[in-house]
């Protein structure tokens, strides 16, 4: 058996959606579906899209919720339908002990998915972040030795993407 889990950025373009999407699945592709886990906090964007990849090949997907309010305070209503979809279609779901949504949430979600995977996927321009954030996961995997690959097709982009002074 293998279990990847993702990180990813959250503010993916729609039109960098099919790029990603297509990569995932060639990633994916390369396990026998029988023997592949993939897990997600189906976040917003990058979360989401490696859902879909995980189902369009054939494999079984893990859920790691953040807290128990994640869908109602964090799922914007215009993707709550996405959201549903994949929560439903989930072979395990796991809900963190926290009934709200705080960094720590996060953090516990992101320790659950680095425990149990065999390799991170990073849907990653390679920026940097904040506690929590891609660049924070890629981190903290690097860091325990579990590989990681990084996904960030030709042409894609995020949305709103304020970055610090280079120094």
């Amino acid at each position: 058996m293998t279990s990847i889990a993702v990180t990813g950025h959250a503010n993916i373009t729609d039109a960098s959606r099919p790029l990603i999407g297509e990569a995932l699945v060639s990633r994916l592709a390369r396990h026998p579906a029988a023997e592949l886990t993939g897990l997600s906090c189906l976040a917003a964007g990058a979360d989401r899209v490696f859902a879909d990849a995980v189902l369009a090949v054939g494999a079984r997907l893990v859920a790691v919720i953040p807290s128990w309010d994640y869908r109602e305070r964090m799922v914007d209503p215009g993707h709550a339908d996405e959201f549903d979809r994949l929560y439903r279609a989930a072979a395990e779901i796991k809900v963190m002990p926290y009934r709200r949504t705080t960094p720590d949430a996060y953090a516990a979600a992101n320790r659950v998915l680095l425990g149990r995977a065999d390799l991170l996927i990073a849907v990653w321009d390679g920026g940097e972040g904040g506690r929590g954030g891609t660049a924070d996961v890629v981190a903290t995997a690097q860091a325990h030795g579990l590989p990681v690959e990084i996904v960030w097709p030709a042409g894609s982009e995020r949305r709103d993407v304020k970055r610090a002074p280079r120094r």
